[in-house]
């Protein structure tokens, strides 16, 4: 579920962080389909147009690290 989204912003991400630095994107296929200053306004704004599930939203800065999550386990076995 989203994959097309996620790859889309991956593949592209470069190009938006030039046009949509600092903002939260809505993204919908393979299209932005909406730009905001925050992901609280983007799920709300996004929930008046498409349901829950049919929309990728994403921070636009450069680096990998803004779609990479760490975990880090300090248990000792």
């Amino acid at each position: 579920m989203l994959e097309k989204e996620f790859q889309y912003f991956k593949e592209n991400q470069d190009t938006l962080v030039n046009k949509y630095m600092g903002k939260v994107l809505v993204i919908v296929g393979q299209e932005v389909v909406g730009q905001y200053d925050t992901e609280i306004n983007a799920y709300f704004e996004s929930l008046k147009k498409f349901k829950p599930g049919e929309f990728l939203i994403q921070e636009c800065l450069s680096g990998k690290e803004v779609y990479t999550q760490h975990f880090h386990n300090l248990s000792i076995f």
